[in-house]
């Protein structure tokens, strides 16, 4: 976390941004630093997370390069410096567990953040197996959140979930989706089994969520994290060359980044929100997203209605 006080040009020699002002300058130029990222509670226990986290779907998973883990330090670094905590992974994401794990090893960060991965495989000792494995790779004795990742044999994996949160593996256990498609099935299962967590996909253009998957969330008490902010690239692609409405710099938004994942903040019922990356700049223009003033939902549909019109 930040403290109070810092000057942009003392958080770009801690950042290591001396050299890449140009890229990073302007990000830090609106930023409040007496600030702290908003935060929002789980349900089940109130315990406080930062509403922006970071995904690590092919972001991670760079194997053994030495180049790409140092850029992926520095990622880590930023992200605690302005108050994350959240990590995605799954063993679907190549050796993203790992190079998870080592790296929040390396930077001395490894009890800092909340660790969440998946389990994604039919079988339950399979799954068992599966899991086991995650905790080696990642280096956690105790898992913050295990999900099962796109519902795969659900039914299976629910019960060791119960079991392994009441020996205190895991603290919490959830359920995933990435498709408008999976929703009605999100919903069946939190009504059946009550997860902690539920993560799925929403965006300023993608809102089949609304319809009725976050009254049932709300109904519920489930913790939510959104995956595919960005529809992998394409809202980024869809604004490039244009700018961003005046009247957004009223809510802090200094960035096409930082109004969609605003857009999506603004849904008070989101716990946090997971874009992927691997670029400290986007990092950084990310985590701001979780600072300043949220749009209220007038000025979301008036978000909403100005992107459709792009």
């Amino acid at each position: 976390m930040f403290k109070e006080n810092y000057s942009r040009r003392e958080v770009l020699k801690l950042s290591g941004f001396a050299g890449l002002g140009l890229a990073v300058y302007p990000l830090l130029a609106s930023f409040d630093f007496k600030e702290h990222i908003l935060q929002r509670k789980i349900p089940l226990s109130n315990q406080l997370l930062p509403v922006v986290g970071l995904g690590t779907w092919q972001t991670f998973d760079v194997g053994h390069s030495a180049d790409e883990m140092i850029k992926l330090v520095q990622v880590l670094t930023e992200m605690h410096k302005l108050g994350g905590s959240v990590i995605d992974s799954s063993p679907m994401y190549g050796s993203s567990e790992a190079v998870v794990g080592k790296l929040t090893r390396k930077a001395n960060l490894q009890d800092d953040f909340f660790y969440a991965t998946k389990v994604w495989i039919e079988g339950k000792e399979a799954g068992i197996r599966q899991m086991e494995n995650s905790f080696r790779l990642m280096q956690r004795n105790q898992m913050d959140l295990m999900q099962i990742h796109n519902l795969v044999d659900w039914k299976v994996h629910v019960k060791t979930l119960r079991q392994w949160k009441e020996q205190g593996k895991i603290k919490y256990w959830g359920i995933t989706h990435y498709t408008n498609a999976a929703h009605g099935k999100l919903e069946e299962i939190i009504k059946a089994e009550k997860p902690d967590f539920v993560q799925f996909n929403y965006s300023i253009i993608s809102r089949n969520a609304e319809k009725s998957l976050f009254n049932t969330i709300e109904k519920y008490n489930t913790a939510v994290l959104i995956n595919r902010p960005f529809e992998t690239g394409r809202l980024f692609r869809a604004t490039k060359g244009k700018d961003i409405p005046l009247w957004a710099k009223a809510y802090d938004i200094h960035s096409w980044g930082q109004f969609f994942l605003k857009f999506i903040l603004s849904n008070t019922l989101v716990t946090c929100v997971i874009p992927g990356t691997s670029k400290v700049h986007h990092m950084i223009d990310n985590m701001m997203a979780g600072y300043g003033r949220m749009p209220d939902s007038k000025t979301r549909e008036k978000m909403y209605d100005y992107i459709k019109l792009l």
